[in-house]
C-alpha cells in the first residue's frame, strides 16, 4: 500500500471532489482512462498524482501495475490566498483563490483477493 499527498493544489476542494468521486475504488488503469477523458481542469493534477503514486509503488515496492487499485482518495481544503482586486471609484474587493490537499492511497491486490472487494471504503 502506498500513500501520496499533494498539498496546495490550486483548485477548489469542491471541484476536485467532483473528479475524485469518479475514480475512488477503481483500478489504476481505469482511473487513468477516466481522468484522461473528463473535461475538468482538476483532472490534470489528479492524473499526475495517481501516475506518480503508481510509479513509486512499481519502482520502490515492486507492485504489479495490473493489480493496483485506488482504495482511498480524499480532498481537503487548503489555505485560501486572498488578493485585492481594484474596482470602480478607488475601491477594492477581495478575490479568494482556493486551494486543496489531495490524498490518494493505492494498494496492490492479488487475483485471490480481487473477488472480495468489500474492504474497499467507497
Amino acid at each position: 500500500m502506498i500513500r501520496i499527498i499533494k498539498k496546495k493544489v490550486e483548485v477548489s476542494a469542491h471541484k476536485a471532489r467532483r473528479v475524485i468521486d469518479q475514480i475512488r475504488g477503481r483500478s489504476y488503469e481505469e482511473a487513468l482512462m477516466i481522468l484522461e477523458l473528463m473535461p475538468y481542469r482538476a483532472c490534470y493534477p489528479i492524473k499526475k498524482l495517481v501516475y506518480s503514486a503508481a510509479a513509486n509503488g512499481i519502482h520502490n515496492l515492486g507492485f504489479n501495475e495490473a493489480s493496483l487499485f485506488i482504495i482511498k482518495a480524499e480532498v481537503n481544503e487548503g489555505p485560501t490566498a486572498k488578493r485585492l482586486k481594484p474596482r470602480a471609484r478607488g475601491r477594492s474587493s477581495m478575490n479568494k483563490r482556493r486551494t486543496c490537499h489531495i490524498t490518494i492511497v493505492l494498494k496492490d491486490i492479488s487475483l485471490d483477493e480481487y473477488e472480495y472487494r468489500d474492504y474497499l471504503d467507497c
